[in-house]
């Protein structure tokens, strides 16, 4: 009796309270472990180019299938994913020419970059997956005050719209420059000097969407999302007063 009212309490406390690691797995599923499992894949296991991205292709597969049959939806950062796994697939063809392949390496960027810009087009900006989980962290009253800011029903819904909008925005344009400069690089920068300076062009990209939309997007909408929770609750509380005067 009581070990099963400990593992209750805390399951339900795990629920409410979150892990990082609960808050990022979206993430961490969908981007990080295809990403991860290519390089596994290829310098610690030996493996070509080819078979490394065939098989770092199998999670985000599977989860794309998954959301269409189970969820009914399509998993946009897991088929996004798959479609740059693909696109790499059939430019590991292209070889011979060191600078071309270098170039190469930057089809994964523009094709993430588009497909963000163009979900921000069609309205389901394609980073909210990621993003929403690390700002409700878990908290049943944070989401459904998300779920009405992003419903259009709330005081501050069109700020936070817009907002959700700029995440996606600035992380789309950071990763097509990225694109930009790595091409640029591989024409005019030593083949052995762009080996490496890549790898830090991309972490610098990186760094600086984590920043940008962190100032321009995150901290706004929290605020948002902070003062819906307090009229949320005012709301309920002015209902419960009444329903006690009409008692």
């Amino acid at each position: 009796m009581t070990k099963n009212t400990g593992t209750q309490g805390r399951t339900a406390d795990e629920k409410k309270n979150p892990s990082v690691l609960d808050n990022f797995k979206p993430l961490l599923v969908d981007v990080a472990v295809p990403l991860g499992s290519y390089y596994l894949f290829k310098d610690a296991l030996g493996m070509s180019t080819f078979a490394a991205l065939a098989w770092s292709s199998v999670v985000p597969a599977l989860r794309t299938v998954w959301g269409l049959v189970k969820e009914r939806q399509a998993n946009g950062l897991a088929a996004l994913i798959l479609v740059v796994n693909v696109v790499s697939l059939l430019l590991s063809f292209v070889s011979g020419d060191p600078r071309l392949m270098l170039a190469k390496d930057s089809a994964v960027s523009s094709t993430v970059g588009i497909g963000i810009l163009v979900s921000v087009a069609l309205g389901r900006p394609m980073m909210t997956a990621g993003m929403k989980p690390f700002l409700v962290k878990g908290d049943a009253a944070k989401d459904a005050a998300w779920e009405r800011l992003v419903a259009g029903g709330a005081a501050g819904s069109a700020a936070f719209l817009r907002k959700e909008r700029a995440f996606s925005v600035v992380w789309g344009v950071v990763l097509l420059a990225e694109c930009i400069v790595r091409v640029v690089g591989a024409y005019t920068v030593s083949v052995d000097t762009m080996v490496w300076l890549g790898t830090v062009i991309m972490i610098g990209a990186m760094g600086i969407a984590f920043v940008v939309s962190g100032g321009l997007a995150v901290a706004p909408m929290e605020q948002l999302l902070a003062a819906e929770v307090e009229a949320g609750a005012a709301k309920s509380e002015a209902v419960k007063n009444e329903v006690a005067v009409t008692a």
